[in-house]
């Protein structure tokens, strides 16, 4: 198994976009006019996807966590470069890993912890 697709729904497509293109520099691989635009992460996609108006939004409380791999330290610095120019605080760290919240108020992570040793092992 492998990640096909992660699907986050919000009220605005276009705050959301900006802010995972922007400022984490996913890639824009389609889009369907102000429905939703989905963004490449690896092979998988993560679709941004506008939700209904009886959707509850997501609870900035919350410690549930979209992590994404940085390919280097360097790239995990410059991305805190950015949102910390777009004033978006560091919620928390580790010797790998930068947390904070998206506009919609979702834990995500980007990380260097090396994975590659425990993938596939059971």
């Amino acid at each position: 198994m492998r990640l096909h697709h992660l699907a986050l729904r919000t009220r605005d497509v276009e705050p959301l976009e900006a802010f995972y293109a922007g400022v984490l520099g996913l890639d824009c691989v389609r889009r369907d006019g102000t429905r939703s635009v989905w963004l490449a992460i690896g092979d998988a996609v993560l679709m941004i996807e506008r939700a209904d108006d009886a959707e509850p939004a997501p609870d900035p409380r919350s410690m549930e966590l979209v992590a994404l791999a940085a390919r280097d330290v360097a790239e995990r610095d410059a991305i805190e470069a950015r949102l910390r120019e777009r004033d978006v605080a560091i919620e928390a760290r580790t010797a790998h890993t930068i947390y904070f919240r998206d506009p919609d108020g979702r834990r995500v992570g980007v990380s260097t912890y090396p994975l590659e040793p425990v993938v596939g092992t059971r």
